[in-house]
């Protein structure tokens, strides 16, 4: 029989689930805190993988795609263990902000510090009692607000075990990115513990396609690291492409931007994304593509400032096959082409 996991102060025995509130700051009212933890230890021994959603307070996804990995009937099955944390920036989730009350942001703040800021101390924690007790890792993303990112995973592909968990995922996009300074990934890089990252939709809306995706992409990754069984029939795996690099287009004036292109097309060097505007039209400016590409992400309001970010566009050695699998992504999470009822209603 595996030993018990313990978190905070309690202990979960093998083959038990269990939901955990773990003491964060309270409230300046004097209202207690907590940020909730579920648990999966399974009976058998495996990875410890970690899920974390909402580390930025506004990018909602990740708490659904949580919600429904964790309904999922194979987890009772499960070898290793599973923690599984929803909300971590319980704080700004409840404000619906991306940031902490103290202004910092909670994935700029790692490894943090037992006495530092109240980012400092509540990166400090859920790096102690959560990530350091893992061998794995998913962190859950959404663009900033009023941004909208096309499901896609970020990792430093280097890393021979990041990368399996990356392709594993079966995101058509994969971005090789290095880890940015004060970031959950660089502290878990310095851990040496495999992390990956999933980014899809915008903050503080739900995309039932970048959820259904993530969901696929976690229990995917499960199944690679065998910590739930493999299907004997299933669907062929999306094979993901990798970004060589990746640019934003920003606005050359302030104005309304008419945005032609959407997340996932394909774009030619030079080919128009859409057009800026003063509000009479009098005054237009063509916004373009600087080389071929994907659209992984874009802005989704329309009133612009001179320098803002539009578009991002990811590069590809043969961006026509990217553009041909990201359409086969597309029709299969798509709930209009469902063939029988899903378990889970689509969200509208």
């Amino acid at each position: 029989m595996r030993e018990p996991f313990v978190i905070g102060n309690v202990s979960i025995k093998a083959g038990t689930q269990e939901a955990i509130e773990l003491s964060i700051p309270a409230l300046y009212t004097h209202n207690p805190m907590s940020c909730p933890v579920y648990v999966i230890h399974g009976k058998k021994p495996g990875p410890i993988l970690f899920l974390s959603g909402a580390i930025h307070g506004d990018e909602i996804n990740g708490v659904e795609i949580i919600r429904r990995v964790l309904n999922r009937k194979s987890l009772k099955q499960v070898r290793g263990t599973i923690v599984a944390v929803p909300v971590v920036n319980i704080l700004g989730f409840i404000s619906q902000t991306r940031y902490l009350p103290d202004r910092r942001d909670l994935n700029r703040s790692f490894p943090g510090s037992e006495k530092g800021s109240l980012a400092a101390r509540m990166a400090h924690l859920f790096l102690t009692e959560i990530v350091s007790k893992c061998s794995h890792g998913i962190d859950l993303h959404t663009a900033a607000i009023h941004r909208d990112n096309f499901p896609q995973i970020r990792a430093e592909l280097d890393n021979p075990e990041i990368d399996r968990m990356a392709r594993a995922f079966n995101a058509p996009v994969i971005v090789n990115t290095p880890v940015a300074e004060g970031t959950l990934r660089d502290a878990a890089s310095k851990l040496k513990i495999p992390v990956i990252v999933y980014e899809a939709g915008e903050a503080l809306r739900f995309s039932e396609v970048a959820i259904r995706a993530g969901v696929n992409g976690v229990v995917s990754v499960m199944r690679e690291l065998e910590m739930i069984p493999k299907i004997k029939a299933r669907r062929k795996d999306i094979e993901p492409f990798v970004a060589r690099s990746s640019y934003w287009v920003r606005a050359a004036k302030s104005g309304i931007l008419r945005a032609a292109k959407s997340l996932g097309e394909k774009v030619e060097h030079n080919e128009v994304l859409g057009i800026i505007s003063d509000p009479f039209g009098s005054s237009e400016e063509t916004v373009v593509a600087n080389g071929e590409g994907i659209i992984i992400g874009r802005t989704n309001i329309p009133l612009v400032n001179e320098g803002e970010a539009l578009f991002h566009i990811a590069k590809f050695k043969d961006a026509e096959s990217v553009q041909e699998i990201v359409e086969v992504f597309q029709d299969e999470m798509d709930p209009a082409t469902d063939e029988k009822p899903s378990t889970e209603p689509a969200i509208v």
